[in-house]
């Protein structure tokens, strides 16, 4: 496909996301199953084309003077990719494939593109009904917080140690140009293309040998603060696809005991491939059976519970820019009554002595430091580990962590804008002993 005709399927796909209010890679699968003679690499820049245009949607309507998705797709051109008026009237010519030529008034506002003086939350490329919750955690910073989540995220890979060593890996993976991550010693960095395209790594041997797994260096950070101590007894309450539990068991060098639960089992199923791949041995896989209480015999005895809380994701949305313009106001007090709950069954697990994580992919305060405030409230017996502290077990990346990042007197909150990683807030709270 030419370049004119990935940007007129583009507004296509768009034009359907509009109108059918679905996820994006619903509406791209269906495009690509109907036009079967796009190849993977035209379906790749498609995408590319739509979920850029889909981070930049606030401020590209705003140049554009509208929400169509043909003004939309412009206006990420000029924006974002950086094509000015001359090079976007060379694809949008009328021609076969291509868009409608463009109007004077499309040319005029591509002539001038500039956002300044327009309201923060179109600075910011965010939802306006949001700007009160993010104004309140970054203040004058919420622009550019905004601004830095509407970018691309890079690829980050997490070595696998129960497979490999990080600068085996690194060399191993050296044609794909990895860089170490800034503050995970497991991460290694792989820059996407122009188009936002990322290389094939699960077709890598390193991948399929299960040394390397696709993990944001903020998840791996998260899971690092939270220190699974080996030999220890370690409940993942909330593990979905098992991310962070394939983690904690090569921290723990396979050594002690690591349960494994999601309350929807769904979510569970590629755990146990990954386990495999990944030469994991101590983990216990506990899956929902109805009304049975699968983690009974577990209470009071974990050493460390981690809750890795369902949440809005608002700290992904570099990775997710079509969930964030589909968060709804109910969908925020739904998953913090979801997120109180489980804080309060999971402090059950915890041993005295003991420790409980609590992580979320979200920035906004009220998934975050009101849930933590909220349970101590609640059991007196649970104090917050200082900030100060938990970067500890980062070793010598600890206090560049701390530095970094934003903290409070809840824990710690990553974003792109100050560590280069997607949105995690880490909080870890000890029990009396």
């Amino acid at each position: 496909m030419i370049p004119a005709a990935r940007i007129s399927a583009a507004i296509e796909v768009l034009t359907d996301l509009t109108t059918r209010r679905r996820p994006a890679a619903d509406a791209l699968k269906d495009w690509g199953l109907s036009h079967r003679f796009a190849g993977s690499g035209d379906r790749a820049a498609i995408a590319g084309i739509v979920y850029d245009t889909l981070r930049r949607r606030a401020s590209a309507a705003h140049v554009m003077g509208s929400e169509e998705p043909r003004a939309l797709v412009l206006g990420m051109l000029v924006l974002m990719r950086g094509l000015d008026g001359e090079a976007i009237a060379a694809l949008a010519d009328g021609s076969r494939f291509a868009p409608a030529p463009l109007t004077e008034d499309e040319r005029a506002r591509l002539a001038d593109p500039s956002i300044k003086g327009a309201p923060p939350f179109v600075r910011g490329d965010y939802p306006q009904w949001l700007h009160a919750s993010l104004r309140h955690v970054f203040g004058e910073d919420v622009v550019a917080e905004g601004a830095a989540l509407a970018t691309r995220a890079p690829l980050d890979l997490r070595v696998n140690t129960l497979k490999g060593e990080p600068e085996a890996v690194r060399a191993e993976l050296s044609h794909l140009n990895p860089a170490p991550g800034r503050f995970s010693p497991l991460a290694l960095r792989i820059l996407l293309d122009s188009e936002g395209k990322a290389p094939p790594v699960s077709a890598e041997p390193a991948f399929l040998r299960g040394e390397v797994e696709v993990q944001d260096e903020g998840s791996q950070i998260a899971a690092i603060l939270a220190r699974p101590v080996p030999g220890s007894q370690v409940l993942d309450l909330c593990a979905g696809a098992g991310g962070k539990t394939l983690e904690f068991a090569a921290l723990m060098d396979n050594k002690g005991q690591l349960y494994a639960h999601d309350s929807d089992i769904r979510r569970l199923k590629p755990m146990h491939e990954r386990l495999a791949r990944a030469g994991v041995r101590n983990v216990q896989v506990r899956s929902p059976r109805g009304a049975e209480d699968v983690l009974h015999d577990l209470e009071g005895r974990m050493d460390l519970v981690l809750v890795d809380a369902p949440c809005t994701g608002t700290g992904t949305w570099r990775r997710n820019p079509d969930a964030k313009w589909r968060v709804r106001p109910g969908a925020l007090a739904q998953r913090t009554a979801e997120q109180a709950k489980i804080l309060e069954e999971a402090a059950h697990y915890v041993r005295p002595g003991g420790r409980l994580a609590y992580v979320t992919c979200s920035l906004l305060d009220e998934e975050n430091g009101a849930q933590v405030r909220a349970l101590l409230s609640k059991r007196e017996d649970f104090h917050v580990v200082p900030p100060n502290e938990t970067v500890l077990s980062l070793g010598a990346h600890g206090q560049a962590l701390a530095d970094a990042a934003l903290t409070s007197r809840e824990g710690i909150l990553m974003t792109p804008r100050r560590t280069g990683t997607d949105g995690f807030f880490v909080s870890v709270m000890k029990r009396a002993g």
